[in-house]
């Protein structure tokens, strides 16, 4: 629980097993997004949308998959450098910072946000980490 007016930022990461031009790619496509964007085999992706430049809008629909609940999940970029860095806000007004380290046949991507007040911050942690795992092993799989 938050007990003053500065948001706790929260950090998970992975190594990615190719090159920092096919995680991006992969990262920011939409017909890849809506293939790993889940935090588990109960959830998914069914659509994305995503406008990747500087004022930019993206949204990415995330559905229980038995349509018990869904919801939209979307911001607007603040700064896009190709193969380097995203950063997004949330219609909440909560940030996102993504870095991609390029490491020659491996990529490093870190991604921090602000955390909601809603969850507790490992429940939030575990999910995003959930969704990163997925995109690390979709993107060395296909």
């Amino acid at each position: 629980m938050e007990t003053s007016n500065q948001k706790q930022r929260v950090t998970v990461q992975a190594v990615i097993q190719a090159p920092v031009e096919k995680v991006w790619r992969y990262w920011t496509e939409t017909e890849h997004i809506t293939k790993w964007n889940q935090a588990s085999e109960e959830w998914h992706s069914p659509r994305a949308e995503n406008d990747l430049r500087v004022g930019g809008k993206f949204l990415t629909r995330m559905e229980a998959k038995d349509g018990s609940m869904g919801f939209d999940f979307g911001g607007v970029y603040d700064v896009v450098k190709q193969h380097e860095q995203i950063s997004y806000t949330m219609g909440d007004g909560r940030t996102v910072d993504i870095t991609f380290i390029n490491k020659g046949n491996e990529t490093k991507v870190v991604e921090i946000f602000d955390a909601e007040s809603t969850h507790s911050i490992e429940m939030q942690q575990a999910g995003w980490q959930a969704i990163m795992d997925n995109f690390k092993r979709y993107t060395e799989e296909f």
